[in-house]
């Protein structure tokens, strides 16, 4: 590999070959048109929980039961219908799709006992969530947004401490990393990072997806890194070795801790136009429901995932932040460019890899694998020789 950054960037990224760069292009941009997809979805879903009645039914006979009863049936009945009335959609998009492009290799009847019982868990967790909202409503008033932050956090805080231990073994078989010298590297790499060498997985990602990832997830003594078998069974040691030193990263550098800061601003924010916009949004759909009445949720509902999508390029520049510092960690630790930059080669499949600076500002998570790629290279070239 030639020693100047640029000329080994453009090889790395070259080297996939034009097919496969112009096949990637395309699935990248028709994932971001999926976005406006979705809203246009989303408006659909509400127009039709609102002209349906049923919510106002609901109300009629909860009656005489508590507000904290009604929010969570309404919850239930909005979130469980919304996601069957958006099934046929759900198939396309994250199924057929995925499918055609060679994402996944899932069967259709596990894509949808997965989904069936993800949608049971996020339906009954997003509706225990409606009822501390409309209870800050009853009992804060007019600042009740400004108290959603808060409530956010904690929520935020329960499901990233109980879901490596209760709701992602649902989905996957999380095991320690089998003896060998992947293990005996990524060992010693975890403890000199201070992280436990039991908190590093690998997950049969490959059941849902054939794409190269890792991840970490959960908080404090739930706390894990884990490897997807893709990367196992497609990835040299050098390379297992880098994408870990990165999820290190993300643990060392408590950028969990930072979403969920992050993710609670936005909230007060969100929930803040959605309390003063609320009745033109109603009016609109036809729904003379107020803010207060669980009637009005999936109003609410479609305010708030409007603002978040609008909100998508300041959440995303914070997210690149973090992904650059995580790269940065592991150069700085493992010292294995050739072996990240690689390894994010692999990423570029199912991620155009040399967007348009405006499309990667308003839309990637992850900076560009061009620019990842070309940072390691840099790194590489700064290293002084021994």
């Amino acid at each position: 590999m030639t020693s100047d950054p640029l000329a080994a960037t453009a090889a790395y990224i070259d080297g996939l070959g034009g097919p496969a760069l112009a096949k990637a292009a395309a699935y990248t941009a028709g994932n971001h048109w999926l976005l406006l997809w979705d809203l246009l979805v989303s408006v659909l879903v509400a127009w039709v929980l609102v002209r349906s009645g049923l919510l106002e039914q609901l109300s009629v006979r909860l009656a005489r039961r508590g507000p904290a009863l009604r929010a969570f049936a309404a919850g239930l009945l909005v979130f469980g219908l919304s996601a069957l009335l958006t099934l046929p959609w759900s198939i396309y998009k994250d199924w057929w799709r995925e499918q055609s492009y060679g994402r996944t290799s899932q069967p259709l009847g596990d894509f949808l006992l997965q989904g069936s019982i993800g949608m049971l868990i996020s339906t009954l967790v997003t509706a225990l969530f409606v009822v501390g909202v409309y209870a800050l409503m009853r009992r804060t008033g007019q600042r009740w947004w400004l108290w959603s932050g808060g409530l956010t956090a904690a929520t935020a805080s329960v499901l990233l401490l109980l879901s490596p231990l209760l709701i992602e073994p649902i989905f996957n078989d999380y095991k320690p990393v089998p003896p060998g010298p992947v293990r005996d590297a990524l060992v010693a790499m975890a403890q000199q990072a201070g992280v436990p060498a039991e908190r590093i997985f690998v997950y049969d990602g490959s059941r849902q997806s054939n794409n190269f990832t890792a991840n970490v997830s959960g908080l404090g003594g739930s706390a894990r890194i884990a490897i997807s078998d893709v990367a196992f069974k497609g990835a040299s040691l050098d390379e297992v070795k880098a994408v870990t030193g990165h999820e290190i990263g993300h643990y060392v550098l408590g950028h969990v801790w930072r979403g969920v800061l992050l993710i609670s601003a936005m909230a007060v924010g969100f929930f803040f136009l959605a309390h003063r916009l609320f009745p033109r949004f109603a009016r609109a759909f036809g729904s003379k429901a107020r803010i207060d009445d669980p009637a009005g949720l999936p109003v609410l509902v479609f305010v708030v995932s409007l603002f978040s999508l609008l909100a998508q390029p300041l959440f995303n520049t914070l997210s690149r932040v973090n992904e650059t510092a995580a790269d940065r960690y592991s150069l700085e630790t493992v010292n294995l460019p050739d072996g990240l930059a690689s390894a994010l080669v692999k990423t570029a499949e199912y991620r155009n890899p040399r967007p348009q600076q405006l499309q990667e500002w308003v839309f990637y998570t992850h900076p560009s694998v061009e620019r990842r790629v070309r940072m390691a290279m840099m790194w590489k070239a700064g290293q002084k020789p021994d």
